[in-house]
């Protein structure tokens, strides 16, 4: 019975090692990187909503962290994540026969530019942008803005994430 114990073992840990070292995030991080860094994310777009820009730099940075057992610091990180926010925009997406919009869309745009030490090739500047559509009969304004803006943040940074990391 034992020897049948020590068989199944062995099956499970080559099982485990053949595969070699899983993320369950997908993260594909150089053994030698320990550190990143987010740099201030300003707001360049057109439209300035207030604390945005602070918003969205932590969100990336929250997101880094839970994803990942990389360190943050505040310089010489071995990743690095700049960039700006470059489109705040609300736009009417279909409209009614009274010529009223029946539905807004909140777009938020980013452009990041992303370092990394141990592999230059991964090495990027490219736009995100996401979404949030409400009703045209509505204020994007208490819950509903935080609500808008918190699942295009999750979206953008996760998108961020998967590009720099994931290489998805």
């Amino acid at each position: 019975m034992a020897l049948k114990h020590y068989f199944i073992l062995f099956l499970v840990s080559i099982s485990v090692t053949a595969c070699g070292v899983y993320s369950f995030t997908g993260a594909k991080v150089n053994a030698n990187t320990k550190t990143f860094q987010v740099n201030y994310f300003q707001n360049n777009s057109t439209l300035i909503e207030p604390g945005l820009d602070l918003d969205f730099t932590n969100a990336l940075t929250d997101l880094l962290l839970n994803q990942t057992n990389l360190s943050l610091v505040k310089s010489n990180g071995d990743l690095v994540y700049e960039g700006e926010i470059t489109e705040y925009r609300i736009s009417p997406t279909t409209a009614t026969a009274d010529n009223t919009a029946a539905q807004n869309r909140l777009t938020i745009s980013v452009n990041v530019r992303f370092y990394n030490k141990q592999d230059e090739e991964s090495e990027f500047e490219k736009r995100f942008s996401f979404f949030y559509d409400y009703a045209g009969t509505s204020q994007l304004v208490g819950t509903q803005k935080v609500t808008a803006i918190d699942e295009i943040f999750e979206r953008l940074t996760q998108d961020i994430f998967n590009a720099s990391l994931a290489q998805w």
